[in-house]
């Protein structure tokens, strides 16, 4: 059983890896890349299609163009993507030479050249919120966690030295970003489930109960018949509100 465990974590940890390695190549990967990565664990045909099939649901492109499309947006997220890129229009537009200058220039501390280069790669943000939609977070959503990460990543161009390494540092601060909050709220949802799965659980125990003695249950006979702790019953009578109908919690509502 562990190694079947420690199997199945090192597969989540790979295909965590493989998944990052195309998001920093804008959203692309090679077949050879996706086999070299899992070459240890001996996936068979099927086991390998199931990992392509999971990269492209991620719009990752296998060696290929990732295929980005208004269609997995909601239409509320479809008019915000619309406004939005509407008003980055009216951003200065800056040759190749303006912007190294300005990369030197930001890199040395000037803020005004800071500011410039947001300016510079507003747009950029778009382009990554855009691969990562469809993961529970809100285009709007990623599309703010990943200016935050531009507006502080710009400040910390001392650590780059070279201009041609600004656009990849300042393009992984908004990966980490969006991954951030896409984990959050996925982290949150778990823990959503879970109370909701412990209140179902204790509900579905004191109706059984309930049933055979014909009256609600309270909470010390509920702990004899399924040998459960009380806090854990006190807690899915709070998370609850108190609502388990077949319950006694011995408490004035």
């Amino acid at each position: 059983m562990g190694n079947i465990d420690n199997k199945e974590k090192e597969f989540a940890e790979i295909l965590k890896l493989v998944t990052r390695t195309a998001r920093e190549n804008k959203n692309v990967i090679s077949t050879d890349q996706v086999k070299e990565a899992f070459s240890e664990l001996d996936l068979d045909e099927k086991q390998l299609q199931m990992v392509f099939e999971y990269l492209r649901s991620h719009k990752i492109g296998i060696d290929e163009e990732a295929l980005v499309s208004e269609d997995d947006l909601t239409d509320e997220e479809t008019n915000y993507l619309n406004d939005y890129l509407e008003s980055l229009k009216d951003l200065p537009q800056y040759t190749d030479g303006e912007i190294e200058a300005i990369q030197m220039s930001a890199i040395a501390g000037d803020k005004e050249s800071q500011d410039k280069l947001i300016e510079c790669y507003l747009p950029l943000v778009v382009d990554v919120a855009r691969m990562y939609s469809e993961q529970g977070v809100y285009l709007e959503d990623l599309i703010g966690e990943g200016n935050v990460a531009l507006t502080r990543g710009v400040t910390m161009l001392d650590v780059v030295g070279e201009p041609s390494e600004v656009e990849g540092f300042l393009y992984k601060l908004m990966l980490d970003a969006m991954e951030a909050i896409i984990e959050e709220n996925l982290a949150e949802n778990a823990g959503g489930q879970k109370v909701l799965s412990l209140v179902q659980e204790v509900a579905d125990k004191a109706k059984e109960l309930a049933e055979d003695l014909r009256r609600k249950v309270t909470v010390e006979e509920l702990m004899e018949e399924t040998g459960w702790d009380e806090d854990k019953i006190r807690s899915a009578i709070k998370f609850s509100g108190d609502a388990i109908e077949d319950l006694d919690s011995g408490e004035k509502k």
